[in-house]
C-alpha cells in the first residue's frame, strides 16, 4: 500500500502480522469474534458508559487487553474516568486548537518508518527544543493526546505497539519548572491507565544532571509495569541500540538513517485528516457527560 510520507497505514493486517498477533495476543478469528460479542454485551449492560460498539472500534480496546473483554471494559472505564477528572483539559479537543503548537514548534514527532519490530516510534523533545512559554505543558499534552488518537486507528500499531523516546537534550531549569508534580502525575496517569495502545518501551535519552530533579517528580507516579519498560541512556546511544536497531533510527540517535529533517509541522495534516475520529472520541466516556 502506497502511503503519503506522513500518514498512518489503515490497511488490514498482513498474514504475518496476524500470525504474530495469534502468538502474542491470542488473536484468532474465533477468539476475536467471541471477544467482540462479549465486550459489546458488557458495554450495553454498562449503562453509565457511552462508546461506539462496532467491531473496528472495539478492537482498539481488545488488542491491548489480549482479547479479554472484561479487561477491555475496565480500560474503557479508566479512559472515561481520566476524561472526567481532566475535563477542562480534554473538553472538545481538536487539531485546529493545537495547530500552532504543531506547525511552529518541534516538540512532538513520529518517525515516518517503524522500528525493527514494526512499532511506531514517538519522539518527545523535552529539552532545549521546548519553550514552555510558547507551548504550555497542557498544550504539549494535548499534542501527545491527538497523536495517540490517530495511532490507535492503525491496526499494525494496535498489534505491535509503540515506543516512546523522550529526548532531554539541553534540559534547563526553564523546562524543569514546567514539568510540575501535577503535570507529571497527569502524563504518567495517562500513559499507564488511559492509553488503549501497547506501550512497549520508554527511552529517556541525553538527559543532563538537572534531569534528576525531573525524575524525583516522576518517580512517585511510576507503577511496576512501566518501571520494567523504562530505560535511561544519557548520551550513550549504543545502549539505546540494544533495544532499537540503529538501521531504523536517524543519525540524531546514533542510527544509520539520515538526520531528521521533519517534525510535527509535517505530521499535522495527518492529524487534521482524522478530525472526525477525534471529534467522535470527544463524545465517548461517561454517558452523563463530564
Amino acid at each position: 500500500m502506497d502511503l503519503a510520507p506522513f500518514d498512518i497505514d489503515t490497511s488490514p493486517p498482513s498474514p504475518e502480522l496476524l500470525e504474530f498477533s495469534r502468538k502474542d495476543l491470542r488473536e484468532t478469528p474465533q477468539v476475536r469474534e467471541a471477544a467482540i460479542l462479549e465486550l459489546r454485551k458488557l458495554l450495553h449492560n454498562a449503562t453509565d458508559l457511552h462508546y461506539r460498539d462496532d467491531d473496528d472500534f472495539l478492537m482498539i480496546f481488545l488488542r491491548p487487553c489480549h482479547f479479554y473483554a472484561e479487561s477491555a471494559l475496565k480500560m474503557m472505564r479508566r479512559i472515561a474516568e481520566f476524561k472526567k477528572n481532566n475535563y477542562p483539559l480534554m473538553h472538545n479537543l481538536s487539531p485546529e486548537d493545537e495547530k500552532i503548537s504543531f506547525i511552529d514548534h518541534g516538540i512532538v514527532n513520529v518517525l515516518t518508518n517503524k522500528d525493527h519490530k514494526g512499532r511506531r516510534v514517538l519522539l518527545i523533545n523535552c529539552g532545549k527544543a521546548w519553550d514552555p512559554k510558547a507551548v504550555s505543558p497542557e498544550k504539549m499534552f494535548r499534542m501527545f493526546f491527538l497523536v495517540h488518537l490517530v495511532a490507535q486507528m492503525e491496526q499494525s500499531t494496535q498489534i505491535n505497539g509503540v515506543v516512546i523516546i523522550m529526548d532531554f537534550d539541553g534540559l534547563s531549569l526553564k523546562q524543569v519548572k514546567a514539568l510540575s508534580p501535577s503535570f507529571s502525575k497527569l502524563l504518567l496517569t495517562f500513559i499507564q491507565e488511559a492509553v488503549p495502545l501497547r506501550m512497549k518501551e520508554v527511552h529517556i535519552i541525553k538527559q543532563p544532571f538537572v534531569f534528576n530533579m525531573v525524575w524525583q517528580l516522576f518517580k512517585p507516579f511510576i507503577g511496576e509495569k512501566l518501571k520494567t519498560r523504562l530505560e535511561f541512556h544519557g548520551q550513550d546511544m549504543k545502549k539505546l541500540h540494544k533495544y532499537l536497531d540503529p538501521n531504523f533510527l536517524p543519525k540524531n540517535f546514533g542510527g544509520n538513517l539520515p538526520m531528521l529533517n521533519y517534525g510535527s509541522r509535517d505530521w499535522y495534516p495527518c492529524i487534521e485528516k482524522y478530525t472526525d475520529h477525534i471529534s467522535k472520541w470527544n463524545t465517548y466516556g461517561f454517558a452523563s457527560g463530564p
